[in-house]
């Protein structure tokens, strides 16, 4: 008897995991194609044909380039950014939650786990490619790997390679800036994923790095269980998530248009101008691709080469909002190394973009 109830439980467990599974495959492709794939090939079409960018730099909500911090700016940014940035927000959080309850917890492990830091940046940044996020909606989607056990290493790497690695936007700067911005953001973006993983999880060990290979799993015991323990966990992540997500994205939005005046942030600092600007780009918060019209205006105003180059990695790799989403999962340890190897990758892209030419 007790040999059936037994078999009866683990066959009601294998039914969970297959419907787990494939919730999680159907709310991955019908998020993506709405809020990402669809989309962008939609742009991606017009460009072909116009070769422009359309619309201006998110920033311009918040006021002229170098005002001051103001409420009403703010808000005005807030909202802009949040009209952009709501579809992926959501598909973020949803995405999320489900991978926290949705899968067993030792394959996600499995997939991302390897013997070297450098394999498990590249499991990470592979993995990054398909979702195509901004760094602050890939923040929900990275926080919940590394509670899953995912090594730190992939999970930085998958958090970062969203925005720097993200094929459309490779695209979009192909098809609206010279030859030299694509290859230079390929490049050095793929270098930035590749060495922020490997030296997060170097200066992490041992303070906030988890075991990735002996994990216990706690999977539902039937589908009942499984359906309620994620519908629990996704209300978690919007009655957390949301608020603070929002409420970052508007004390960014107050400094924005003090600090988005580029020329005389370059102008300003002298010789410490691409670092000071990889700093502040750091920290500003962006949609996807909002970098280009950023890199465009600079472009075409005859700005230096070395600031629209920092701009290229900075502004799209980090925001302080992301990385205040992402603290508690990650450590501050790893998140002071991640944005060192950023903003030395945005020095490193401005110094090349002059370089070139």
């Amino acid at each position: 008897m007790r040999f059936g109830l037994a078999a009866g439980s683990d066959s009601q467990r294998r039914r969970s995991v297959v419907v787990g599974v494939l919730l999680l495959v159907i709310i991955l492709l019908a998020g993506l194609a709405w809020a990402k794939w669809v989309p962008y090939t939609s742009r991606a079409q017009t460009l072909v044909g116009t070769r422009a960018w359309s619309g201006g730099a998110v920033f311009s909500a918040a006021g002229v380039p170098g005002s001051s911090p103001s409420f009403g700016g703010a808000l005005a940014f807030t909202g802009s950014y949040l009209a952009a940035v709501w579809p992926a927000a959501l598909v973020g959080i949803t995405v999320g939650a489900a991978l926290e309850t949705l899968v067993p917890r030792h394959w996600l492990v499995r997939l991302l786990s390897r013997r070297t830091r450098w394999g498990q940046g590249v499991a990470g940044g592979l993995l990054s490619l398909p979702t195509m996020m901004c760094t602050c909606c890939t923040a929900p989607v990275a926080s919940s790997l590394r509670r899953r056990g995912v090594p730190l290493g992939a999970s930085v790497a998958y958090w970062l390679g969203n925005p720097l690695l993200n094929p459309a936007v490779l695209l979009f700067i192909a098809l609206t800036l010279p030859w030299r911005f694509v290859v230079v953001r390929a490049g050095v973006g793929a270098a930035v994923v590749l060495i922020a993983a490997m030296l997060a999880a170097r200066w992490a060990r041992g303070a906030t790095e988890r075991p990735s290979v002996v994990v216990v799993d706690d999977d539902p015991a039937s589908i009942p269980q499984l359906l309620r323990r994620f519908a629990v966990t996704l209300a978690r992540y919007v009655a957390i998530i949301a608020p603070e997500y929002v409420l970052l994205v508007f004390l960014t939005g107050l400094l924005s248009g003090w600090l988005s005046d580029w020329a005389g942030l370059g102008d300003a600092a002298g010789p410490l101008a691409l670092l000071v600007v990889g700093v502040v780009g750091a920290v500003l918060v962006i949609p996807t691709g909002g970098e280009i019209p950023v890199v465009v205006g600079l472009v075409v105003a005859g700005a230096s080469m070395g600031v629209a180059g920092v701009l290229l990695i900075t502004l799209p790799a980090l925001s302080l909002p992301s990385v205040i989403m992402v603290a508690r999962s990650f450590g501050w340890r790893a998140l002071l190394a991640t944005g060192v190897v950023v903003i030395a990758g945005g020095v490193t892209a401005g110094g090349l973009l002059l370089a070139l030419g």
